[in-house]
């Protein structure tokens, strides 16, 4: 379905009653056309944070927790998160026997909508751990140039070690994006772990910052940054995981890896 005729950027009621008719699903396809042939687009998954989630048990007490909805890369669709968060409140009022059953439901729904397997875990509202960020944070590199919108030229390997192969996992809190229905920033920190000749540290965090004015959802601007840095620079080995901040109740991390052994643990950051 067309984004266009989804709910975002609109005025809307907030249901009161369960209403699974509510979620939008969106094509990956068209997103994906220029990097069809990267099989590491296909391999990952998108987590998503749901810091709004109550329903009632069977004397009318309203239950909250916070979820974690895993979602495949390889699903054919998204689902677009306003249409998630209206989905989720439309249960504030509706009564399950059991979390059981209410998971269960969740997860029916997501599947049928992203048509593939989606699953959800539940949390108690304190119970969810804040990481702190694992590797080399590049923020405080000075890129050579900076752009507005993203230039896979950008990037580039380290002509001073070009012999040297490292394994590496480097990081930035300064990936910015715009919704492209509402234009709403999106705020990210995108990890790169990296195996192959040594990349330019300052080239990557120029081209991260190359992302401030583009517009894009959360899981196309990761599959680009994999798509680019895949061939640009070459190498063995890549996962690119972004942890966006949390709008409307809702976080988005999408992860993207050539190696299935390189899937990470999802995480959730101070800032989210």
């Amino acid at each position: 379905m067309s984004v266009e005729l989804s709910l975002l950027g609109k005025e809307t009621d907030y249901p009161t009653t369960y209403q699974p008719e509510i979620l939008f699903p969106i094509s990956r396809a068209p997103a994906r056309e220029q990097y069809a042939d990267i099989d590491g687009i296909y391999k990952g998954k998108d987590w998503w944070h749901v810091f709004e989630i109550s329903w009632l048990n069977l004397k009318g007490i309203p239950q909250v927790a916070i979820g974690r909805i895993t979602l495949p890369a390889s699903s054919p669709n998204l689902i677009e998160s306003k249409s998630l968060k209206l989905y989720f409140n439309s249960m504030n009022f509706t009564a399950f026997e059991s979390q059981d059953a209410f998971i269960a439901t969740v997860e029916k729904d997501l599947s049928q909508a992203a048509q593939a397997d989606v699953t959800l875990r539940l949390f108690q509202v304190d119970e969810l751990d804040i990481a702190k960020p694992q590797g080399i944070c590049i923020d405080d590199q000075q890129p050579d140039r900076l752009l507005n919108h993203p230039d896979a030229s950008l990037l580039a390997l380290d002509e001073s070690a070009l012999a040297e192969s490292v394994e590496v996992q480097l990081y930035s809190h300064l990936l910015r994006s715009n919704c492209p229905v509402t234009g709403q920033p999106d705020w990210g920190t995108v990890f790169i772990r990296y195996q192959g000749k040594k990349p330019c540290y300052r080239s990557v965090l120029a081209y991260i910052i190359s992302y401030r004015q583009h517009n894009g959802f959360h899981e196309q601007c990761v599959e680009q940054i994999f798509a680019d840095i895949w061939q640009n620079l070459k190498p063995e080995k890549l996962m690119v995981y972004a942890t966006y901040t949390r709008r409307g109740g809702l976080d988005i991390n999408p992860c993207r890896v050539s190696d299935e052994t390189w899937m990470p643990s999802p995480i959730r950051l101070a800032r989210q």
